[in-house]
């Protein structure tokens, strides 16, 4: 069903990222910053991103945060006109994001998606994870022409971890060729998304070693090292 909710988060990141967009306002609210050292060969300051959804996640602070609520409506109103059925629609309807930092030009962006439970109206459940994850790649799929993909789950502290990883070009934009991974679980107040849509393997890096707490989990690195090893 959830393939509307990363259509929203994936028009909001084309238009920040492509290098014909308006150049994005800078965000009035800063979260809380705090600095700790990066894994292995690069160490950089994070700004902390807490959600009342019950998650953090520490981006790079030599990142651009940007302020999407003045694009959020019409992003939400073409994702809703796109959708098959009415959850599908409410689900457009009640995607949140959280935050939008992006770097360079044409732009890496890395993004917080969700989606509370009071809003849409009902729960999923943990079983249901992998069925929702399968709806958010149909959102990729319908946002850009796919060449790879390549998907897994895992555990990150008591959670459990949807993953996608595909590489391709933004439709209507073929000369921009972006992987975009996704990570999603389900939490208690609404199922929660993190997005990378970036341009080169140091900004996936700096997506992937992102410090991300759910529910009171320690802090770790949001997709373990090895997630993927063994898939083309």
């Amino acid at each position: 069903m959830a393939f509307p909710l990363l259509t929203t988060a994936l028009l909001l990141a084309n238009a920040f990222a492509l290098p014909q967009a308006a150049p994005p306002a800078q965000s009035q609210a800063q979260p809380a910053t705090q600095s700790h050292t990066q894994s292995q060969a690069e160490a950089a300051a994070t700004t902390l991103y807490m959600s009342d959804m019950g998650f953090t996640y520490g981006y790079p602070s030599g990142w651009e945060l940007v302020d999407t609520k003045p694009l959020l409506p019409a992003a939400q109103s073409q994702a809703q006109a796109n959708a098959a059925d009415d959850p599908e629609k409410r689900g457009a309807a009640c995607a949140q994001i959280g935050f939008l930092a992006r770097h360079g030009s044409p732009g890496s962006v890395i993004l917080s998606l969700s989606m509370p439970f009071e809003c849409f109206g009902s729960r999923f459940t943990q079983d249901q994870l992998p069925g929702v994850g399968e709806g958010m790649s149909l959102g990729i799929k319908s946002n850009f022409d796919i060449t790879t993909s390549i998907k897994n789950t895992y555990k990150l502290g008591k959670h459990d971890m949807w993953i996608e990883r595909a590489k391709g070009a933004s439709k209507g934009h073929p000369e921009a060729i972006y992987t975009i991974e996704t990570a999603c679980a389900i939490l208690d107040r609404g199922m929660v998304c993190l997005l990378g849509m970036v341009k080169d393997d140091a900004a996936l890096h700096l997506f992937e070693q992102g410090q991300v707490s759910l529910e009171g989990d320690p802090p770790s690195a949001l997709v373990p090292a090895n997630i993927f090893a063994g898939q083309p």
